[in-house]
């Protein structure tokens, strides 16, 4: 008898059929020269392709004020635009469905990446020093927005998300996670603010809801996904209380009626694991769209989260980069290649990125003799 690989079932996500659940995380790749996608991108996606299968996209800048890093896509201009189409073609010439991930790094930027040299803009005026801090890579203290300054932000996520669709994309994915803008209003050990943006949680999350609500007016609720990291601290993006934060969020998305949230595990902060005593279950119960989860799953755990009803979906990064094929591999319990993380965001348009072979490669076949 076959054995059942619960990853391997199709899935149904609202007006879109899986025919498996595994999913294609975001990852930033840092490849887009001039901040424009470029044409090893199409290898890249369509290597990653299946037909019924979900690719994320990486996460994609809403503006020119969005950018924190070199060589990250945005969809901002008519440039980019038409620079996403044959991207976004080879994925559908495999039958996969293709999300945008949009994105604004906030206060994790610096005046390099920024219009006229200013400073990068948050719901603070708080700097943080990041791990790994470079001359090269200073990042200057934020500027606070003022409340007039919201709604042309909101435009922005507005704008990019018809962008996307005009690109052809099946859906957009808000990205609140990982201390990036979204989350820097959300997390109270960022946002000191005591406006209505700000203080209690309630407040602290209207951004995010702000967001959701202009790209949903946009483009509709059915085409919409948000990641959330609620229990992380990437770029010092700590909370007091995740969990409160994690159900407040699902359960205002609910009266939303959007496609699916994404939640990365409690055990991952950015991409280390740790002891943790938070689970994502009481989340998941409590959201009433697609729950995708992430967060170092390999092809057992990913099974079994299925198995035990604690996602619909499960997204891989590292894995997924690595290996092309995955869902190929995961049906056949393949070895898998391993990831070359020296690699990850270099801006070759083929190490690293191109180049990971797959099961039928010579390369796979002489390692498996």
């Amino acid at each position: 008898m076959a054995e059942i690989i619960p990853l391997l079932a199709p899935y149904k996500m609202g007006n879109f059929h899986l025919s498996h659940k595994i999913v294609l995380a975001p990852l930033t790749r840092q490849r887009s020269y001039g901040n424009i996608p470029q044409p090893h991108a199409i290898l890249y996606y369509s290597q990653r392709a299946t037909k019924g299968g979900l690719l994320i996209a990486e996460a994609t800048c809403v503006s020119e004020s969005a950018r924190g890093y070199p060589e990250t896509p945005g969809i901002w201009t008519k440039e980019q635009v038409e620079a996403w189409k044959p991207v976004v073609e080879a994925v559908h010439k495999k039958d996969g469905i293709f999300f945008c991930q949009l994105w604004h790094a906030g206060r994790v930027s610096n005046n390099g990446f920024q219009p006229n040299g200013q400073a990068p803009i948050s719901s603070t005026d708080k700097g943080f020093i990041p791990k790994g801090l470079t001359p090269e890579t200073e990042h200057l203290p934020p500027r606070r927005l003022m409340i007039d300054e919201i709604p042309p932000i909101l435009n922005d996520f507005r704008l990019a998300a018809r962008n996307a669709i005009e690109a052809g994309f099946d859906g957009v994915e808000i990205h609140g996670a990982h201390g990036y803008l979204v989350d820097q209003f959300m997390k109270d050990h960022i946002n000191d603010r005591t406006d209505e943006y700000g203080g209690c949680l309630e407040n602290r999350c209207r951004f995010a809801l702000e967001v959701v609500e202009a790209i949903i007016n946009e483009i509709g609720s059915d085409r919409v996904g948000v990641r959330l990291s609620p229990f992380a601290d990437v770029y010092d993006s700590a909370d007091s209380n995740p969990e409160a934060l994690g159900l407040y969020m699902v359960e205002s998305l609910n009266k939303y009626g959007i496609l699916y949230c994404h939640m990365v595990e409690p055990r991952i902060n950015g991409i280390e694991e740790r002891d943790n005593t938070y689970s994502l279950v009481p989340i998941r119960k409590a959201f009433k769209g697609t729950f995708i989860t992430a967060g170092g799953y390999n092809r057992g755990s990913g099974n079994k989260v299925i198995t035990d009803n604690h996602a619909d979906l499960v997204a891989y990064g590292r894995l997924f980069l690595a290996n092309p094929d995955l869902p190929k591999r995961f049906e056949l319990n393949a070895p898998l290649n391993k990831y070359d993380r020296s690699t990850f965001y270099t801006s070759d348009p083929v190490v690293g990125y191109t180049d990971y072979p797959f099961l039928e490669s010579p390369l796979c076949i002489e390692k498996s003799n």
